[in-house]
């Protein structure tokens, strides 16, 4: 009767052991999200720029990345340069800034340059909880109809655009 009650704990161990052992082998990059397969949220903020409204209708018509980014987020400074070279090659990208200033958001802009088509001011976070925005950056990719088809966590290089998300983004743009 003693024996069987030791082996309890040590099952319970193993059982618990062997939970945490799994999450040793996932991908931080890849955090599921519900809203894949659904419209991007309907949302009414003011522009980074020039402070008048935008909606989700905005981001509507061509396939595009949806950045969300903040000055106060070093991994979003270190993706920024690859962001602003895939805006010049005719990548649609809009963006989100989180939970930000906006006056250190124009500087930024101003001094990196604005790789942004469309720029929305989300200061409280609406958007990105919405959204289910752990932190920054995260992009989504939107189809022409603004249905979320993929994300991304973490910033976005030349590796990342080359292999992940570019084919995904062609795609789109054939479809």
């Amino acid at each position: 009767m003693k024996r069987g009650l030791l082996l309890i704990p040590l099952a319970i161990f193993l059982i618990v052991a062997a939970f945490l052992a799994k999450g040793l082998f996932l991908n931080p990059q890849e955090l599921p999200s519900a809203l894949i397969g659904k419209p991007f949220p309907a949302f009414e903020l003011p522009s980074v720029h020039e402070g008048k409204a935008v909606t989700r209708e905005a981001l509507l018509g061509k396939p595009a990345l949806v950045n969300v980014w903040a000055t106060w987020c070093p991994t979003c400074r270190a993706e920024h340069e690859t962001l602003n070279a895939l805006a010049s090659q005719g990548v649609v990208i809009h963006g989100v800034n989180y939970k930000d200033d906006n006056a250190a958001a124009r500087k930024w802009l101003t001094d990196l340059l604005d790789p942004y088509q469309i720029n929305i001011e989300d200061k409280v976070g609406s958007l990105g909880l919405d959204l289910g925005v752990y932190g920054a950056p995260e992009t989504f990719l939107i189809d022409k109809h603004g249905i979320i088809r993929h994300k991304y966590v973490g910033a976005i290089d030349e590796r990342v655009w080359r292999q992940q998300l570019a084919p995904l983004y062609q795609e789109l743009l054939d479809e």
